[in-house]
């Protein structure tokens, strides 16, 4: 049963269900069966968010979200730690008990929702917004997707801002590297702009090339880890983004190996992800979460690069071997 503070938080906090539909947010897609699989991406995220920001309990939460599809299920958790991270900032350890139990699994996109909290609470309040989960795999690496998810946030709800006019944000000393934050905000808009554009290859690879040159590596990251995780498109408009991105090959191969170890550690991982990782490099769903394995960075080290880049530099390297040769 809804409690009275949690339908006031709702009511300020929560998107309706058609406002995040491509037509309300004015992006220029045509409707079609590939736009409307993406966008119940967006609306799985507002249920399981509705679901957090209501609730009395985790285990009332867990089993709404367990009603989910398998392949939408992960967003439903996206959406639910949002909620709980915005609950938080008034109190509470909602978001860590989530994670430490029923949300572990699906920690990847976890970390996105704490950034679409970011997106709506004061940066005063940020420092507070990932709990202490020492001794979890990943932690405190991939804290950087949260500001992926921050950024994916308000490239989708102010896209005039973001994108057309390509604002950068001032950066923020997110985990002791301020000057890497404009590079993971990069990520985030990037997977934003596979949304924006309904998941066209050729539109997608457009938007990324009116970006300065210096962001374009990581808009592509991004992009890659959209289109395998996500879906939203055929085998063969995967194989022409791969084409098309011709350079930056190995940065969408990266997106899609982040994407693949996310889904697999979710245990459940769907057709689209298998063809994307298949069109972006020819990988298998076991070689792609190999690579990542292989790539895992240690938890803490000293240096200009955090632990996260340090991880995603490994799994570039393996996935061009060009580069490899000359780093060596």
């Amino acid at each position: 049963m809804a409690t009275l503070l949690g339908s006031v938080r709702r009511l300020v906090f929560t998107p309706s269900l058609t406002e995040v539909t491509f037509a309300k947010r004015g992006f220029p897609s045509k409707p079609t069966e590939a736009t409307d699989h993406l966008e119940r991406v967006p609306q799985s995220v507002i249920c399981g968010f509705e679901w957090g920001i209501d609730s009395r309990s985790q285990w009332e939460v867990e089993r709404r979200l367990g009603m989910i599809e398998p392949e939408l299920r992960s967003f439903a958790y996206e959406g639910a730690t949002m909620a709980f991270t915005v609950r938080d900032a008034f109190g509470g350890h909602r978001t860590r008990e989530l994670l430490l139990g029923p949300g572990e699994k699906h920690i990847f996109v976890a970390y996105i929702g704490i950034g679409f909290a970011m997106a709506r609470l004061p940066r005063q309040l940020w420092k507070k917004v990932v709990p202490d989960l020492s001794g979890t795999p990943f932690y405190p690496a991939i804290s950087w997707l949260a500001v992926d998810g921050y950024a994916f946030d308000r490239a989708y709800f102010d896209t005039r801002r973001w994108v057309d006019k390509q604002i950068q944000p001032r950066p923020y000393p997110w985990a002791g590297y301020p000057a890497y934050f404009p590079r993971a905000v990069d990520q985030g808009i990037g997977r934003a702009l596979w949304f924006i554009h309904g998941g066209r290859a050729a539109d997608v690879a457009a938007a990324v090339r009116r970006f300065a040159e210096p962001r374009r590596a990581d808009l592509w990251s991004g992009v890659g880890l959209a289109a395998t995780f996500a879906g939203g498109c055929d085998p063969q408009e995967l194989s022409e983004l791969y084409e098309t991105a011709d350079s930056y090959r190995p940065e969408v191969g990266l997106g899609a190996v982040f994407a693949v170890k996310a889904r697999h550690y979710a245990g459940f991982v769907p057709e689209h992800t298998v063809e994307a990782a298949s069109a972006f490099g020819g990988l298998t769903i076991e070689e792609a979460v190999s690579i990542a394995d292989r790539g895992t960075a240690v938890d803490a080290v000293e240096g200009p690069e955090p632990a996260y880049e340090i991880w995603r530099r490994r799994i570039r390297l393996e996935l061009d071997p060009a580069a490899r040769s000359l780093s060596t």
